[in-house]
């Protein structure tokens, strides 16, 4: 929910949110992809490459422009804690990663796991992060509740907000906003570069010619029966596009972010595959559990049992892993079916 003007949400994450809190409440782990029929693929990396050579050395103080319309300085950056799986990922990738000393539940990847959690789905504890001393705080527009994000910033913390990346023209304004408060631009640009070069080069692996699969992203939660069709702003389409798909929820008009999944809804997207995340699959039962709710099984994707699965913790990251979903995903939504 949104709690007034200072922070903006994106109308996906206001939806998804809530969602996410029950998803990462029963943890997050990683765990391999699924292939078109539920049997495990090539499972995405559970480890973040920091750039080549030797850690940049931050150049500070830094003032940068938070996404909340406040100007951050930064002085120090011995201690970073960032509030969403997505941003640790980056610092770690610029080199950075041993300056962190507190996690998200969303940061999956093996370097952080031992870190103190201080996030669960962007539910902020205050105490929790005041707790261990930080310097910086990164943190997403959705980050919350605003009065442990107004407790964080009244201690005289710098805390940084980014909006939520929700295509693939996000990833690179992110990781620069990101480096520039950390004092190291160089390395930002560096990483930019190498992300997006990785980003093209998946793209150029993708299967060209012949009819692009129709490709609905559902969100899954069993345990609280909750059941989500994606639409034009879910923030999967940009990477189902670039895998070579045609995001079905979008294609049959659906504006928002999420709706609830009917089957008129699915009848009208006729997936050819149904992409999800890893435990969300889980939470249904696997792809049988899947195929028991109502309307799928009629729809093409579940009649040829074309389920493409993507680690929770990677998906909707937007960052430097991204290259790697992209080829996941087209792996999958590109293979035959297993009726």
């Amino acid at each position: 929910m949104d709690h007034g003007p200072r922070r903006t949400r994106s109308r996906a994450a206001l939806v998804l949110l809530p969602f996410l809190a029950l998803l990462f409440a029963t943890g997050c782990g990683g765990s391999a992809d699924a292939g078109p029929s539920g049997s495990e693929a090539t499972p995405a990396a559970d480890r973040v490459e920091p750039l080549p050579g030797p850690a940049p050395e931050p150049a500070l103080p830094a003032t940068v422009a938070s996404a909340d319309g406040e100007e951050v300085t930064v002085t120090s950056a011995d201690r970073v804690v960032p509030l969403s799986g997505s941003l640790a990922e980056i610092v770690w990738s610029l080199g950075l990663g041993d300056r962190v000393v507190a996690r998200d539940v969303s940061a999956t990847f093996e370097q952080a796991e031992d870190l103190p959690v201080v996030t669960r789905g962007h539910d902020v504890s205050a105490e929790g992060v005041l707790s261990q001393h930080p310097d910086l705080v990164l943190a997403e527009s959705t980050t919350g509740p605003d009065e442990a994000i107004d407790h964080i910033r009244a201690a005289g913390v710098p805390l940084l907000v980014l909006d939520p990346a929700l295509g693939l023209d996000d990833i690179g304004p992110r990781v620069e906003v990101v480096a520039a408060a950390l004092g190291v631009p160089e390395a930002g640009a560096e990483l930019t570069e190498r992300t997006m070069d990785r980003i093209d080069a998946a793209r150029g692996e993708v299967p060209a010619g012949g009819e692009r699969p129709r490709v609905a992203f559902l969100y899954l939660r069993g345990s609280a029966s909750v059941y989500l069709l994606g639409g034009a702003e879910s923030g999967a389409g940009s990477l189902i596009e670039a895998a070579g798909g045609v995001d079905a929820g979008a294609e049959s008009g659906l504006e928002r972010d999420f709706t609830p999944i009917t089957s008129e809804a699915l009848a009208a997207a006729a997936p050819d595959v149904i992409l999800v995340m890893s435990k969300g699959l889980a939470s249904v039962g696997g792809v049988d559990g899947l195929l028991e709710i109502p309307g799928i099984a009629q729809t093409p994707a579940g009649m040829d049992r074309r389920v493409a699965s993507v680690d929770d913790g990677v998906l909707l990251n937007y960052g430097p892993r991204t290259d790697q979903v992209i080829a996941s995903l087209a792996e999958q939504i590109h293979a035959g079916g297993d009726a």
